[in-house]
């Protein structure tokens, strides 16, 4: 494969970039800094480590195909534009790395779909490219470009500047998730706090790139032309996500999800190579030190890759809207539970076209391990009065 791919920046930005267009700088870190490790939390431990306790979130258990009373649900970017509350915080702190790394403005946020809603899962208010900066990638947004690199990765010597993820430059996400357990241990239904980290695959289109792109040219070519350049740049990737994984999960996170989001743009045999290694380590590592703990892989477009992602040792496999649940199940078979996925536009129809689309989907599901949840994103725009349906009907369908 011959290519000459350069780096132009600007393009088109995903769900794997973050949940909206953003701006701004970085403001100084959150004012709190009550950082609570699991391994020093009794509580934190048997609610991290997990199926024991009484009070293991409904989602932790169907994840680890437990049983359930019914499927839990959440949404991929069920914090966000759609919502007026965080349309109403946007409006004062205009900046996303200001509101998605200031502890005090995660909290808020994460829990704004929670105090309306009720989702069985929280997920943190971040980004996947939040630890890059933590790993000597810095990396700017702008307000119509989305997220800039300006140095990006294309060469043997381009590695020596990265480095091990430094956890005091990322503090804001676990003082976050300490603050979440601690906000909704109490209640009558107690929620599974989410975190998240993107697949090296993902975060190395940014790294090479430099930028959102739609063909993945530059990186795709830099498979080819230097195979060893990539290997380098991703296992470097792999070995500090992973231990972001455990960060998170010590601070407080009981269920880790892996965004793959660009994954589904390599062919298979391509993916084989260059981002399953890498998942599996990841997943490796935190089942090594907190077996406990479910791992969901999600990729978008991931209809040709299904087996391939079971193989990665994920205890879930997030389907998009494009695949159907029955045909899914089939081809995963047992030992795998299953998350998704409904059709996002679906929340722009009736609420008997909502209805409808869970019936179908837990019916096909089954009654062990399945989360239900959109099969990608909640699109801005969004009524919020289908997503309050959405969760009221689910929680009427008990088994």
């Amino acid at each position: 494969m011959a290519c000459n791919a350069r780096v132009v920046q600007g393009g088109s930005r995903g769900m794997g970039s973050g949940l909206e267009a953003r701006g701004g700088l970085p403001l100084p870190r959150g004012r709190k800094s009550a950082l609570v490790h699991a391994s020093t939390s009794e509580e934190a431990v048997v609610g991290s480590g997990g199926a024991e306790d009484a009070k293991t979130p409904r989602l932790v258990k169907a994840a680890l195909g437990q049983p359930v009373d019914r499927a839990p649900a959440w949404m991929m970017r069920q914090a966000g534009r759609y919502q007026k509350a965080y349309r109403d915080l946007s409006a004062k702190y205009p900046g996303f790395r200001q509101r998605s790394e200031t502890t005090d403005l995660i909290v808020d946020i994460t829990l704004q779909p929670w105090r309306s809603f009720k989702p069985d899962g929280l997920i943190l208010f971040s980004d996947i490219l939040t630890p890059l900066n933590a790993m000597g990638i810095p990396f700017e947004i702008d307000e119509s470009k989305g997220p800039i690199i300006d140095d990006p990765v294309t060469q043997l010597s381009d590695l020596d500047k990265i480095h091990a993820i430094e956890f005091d430059k990322v503090s804001f996400v676990g003082e976050a998730l300490s603050i979440l357990r601690d906000e909704v241990k109490s209640a009558a239904d107690v929620p599974a706090v989410l975190g998240f980290v993107g697949a090296p695959w993902t975060l190395a289109t940014y790294v090479v790139e430099g930028k959102s792109t739609n063909a993945y040219k530059i990186i795709k070519c830099l498979c080819d032309s230097d195979p060893g350049v990539m290997h380098g740049l991703l296992q470097r990737l792999a070995e500090s996500i992973a231990l972001y994984c455990t960060f998170q999960i010590e601070a407080g996170a009981q269920a880790i999800q892996v965004f793959d989001s660009w994954g589904g743009q390599l062919p298979p045999a391509m993916w084989d190579v260059f981002s399953a290694p890498y998942i599996k380590h990841i997943v490796d590592h935190v089942k090594q030190k907190h077996p406990g703990v479910p791992v969901t892989l999600y990729a978008n477009g991931s209809g040709g890759l299904l087996e391939r992602m079971k193989a990665t040792g994920a205890d879930v496999i997030g389907l998009d809207w494009t695949l159907d649940m029955g045909d899914a199940r089939a081809r995963l078979g047992d030992g795998v539970s299953v998350q998704g996925n409904v059709d996002p536009v679906t929340l722009f129809s009736t609420k008997a076209g909502i209805e409808a689309a869970i019936d179908d989907c837990i019916a096909k599901a089954g009654t062990t391990g399945h989360v239900l949840n959109l099969g990608h994103g909640v699109m801005v725009g969004t009524p919020e009065e289908s997503v309050a349906h959405f969760f009221e009907y689910n929680r009427s369908k008990l088994y």
